[in-house]
């Protein structure tokens, strides 16, 4: 091996993406009326811009305690150099059925909000006693209008009952945005880097149009501004990550 050859090897990395659907990239399909893979996700965009090999865990339908236990796996086969974590939209949903049926008791998320941040913060301590870089991503913002119609499934007496419980449609954002507070906070506490992804998308006044008619997803225009955001931020933070224009490693600066 010739001494560019071991510089290029030298110069490689290796990602992992941790996350859910969003991470996976799920869309709603509205000619099928079905959820599909989108080809062009942002993590498929990201794959050829980085040195080296990006490995997607993401599942569709994870929360953060599916994910973390497979992280470790994940993280102690692999050995990865940087993680990007991608959780929320699953932990602070509801069983809507639930509440459809009962919307007097008591009903919990799937990951209750301590639970959330506690296990935010051991994924993050996990990965940096393992010298690995974790970078976490805020939440991409939901259209509480959408969701509220897909969660009801459109139907009245569903509706009824789902605002019983909620008091108003406009909490469903605000329960979400509790739990983006959360990984902020995370962020901030453990000196963790973050994607500004939500505000990426609350840049445009209706962001409700990069949103699939579930309320939820982000749609192909959505994923294109995950991208972006992903890319803008190596390119500030963590350049040396980056390939050039032409395949080739980005010189360090």
């Amino acid at each position: 091996m010739n001494e560019t050859d071991q510089e290029s090897v030298s110069l490689e990395f290796k990602y992992m993406v941790s996350g859910d659907s969003i991470s996976k990239g799920v869309v709603y399909d509205e000619a099928r009326s079905k959820y599909v893979i989108l080809e062009d996700n942002y993590v498929s965009l990201l794959q050829g811009k980085l040195k080296g090999a990006l490995r997607n865990t993401a599942r569709f339908g994870n929360t953060l305690m599916k994910g973390l236990s497979n992280l470790k796996r994940d993280v102690l086969k692999e050995k990865p150099d940087v993680v990007l974590i991608e959780y929320g939209g699953n932990d602070c949903d509801f069983i809507w059925a639930d509440i459809v049926d009962n919307p007097d008791a008591e009903h919990s998320p799937k990951t209750d909000f301590s639970t959330f941040e506690k296990m935010l913060l051991d994924m993050i301590d996990f990965l940096k006693k393992q010298q690995i870089m974790p970078i976490l991503m805020s939440l991409p913002p939901l259209d509480a209008d959408s969701y509220f119609k897909w969660v009801s499934q459109n139907n009245p007496a569903s509706e009824v009952n789902i605002l019983k419980f909620l008091g108003s449609v406009t909490k469903i954002y605000w329960w979400q945005e509790r739990y983006n507070s959360t990984i902020i906070k995370v962020a901030e506490s453990t000196k963790t880097k973050i994607i500004d992804v939500r505000g990426a998308f609350l840049q445009h006044p209706d962001y409700t149009k990069f949103i699939c008619l579930d309320g939820i997803h982000p749609n192909k225009e959505g994923h294109r501004i995950i991208f972006d955001k992903v890319l803008d931020f190596i390119r500030n933070s963590e350049p040396n990550l980056l390939l050039d224009s032409t395949g080739q490693a980005a010189p360090s600066q």
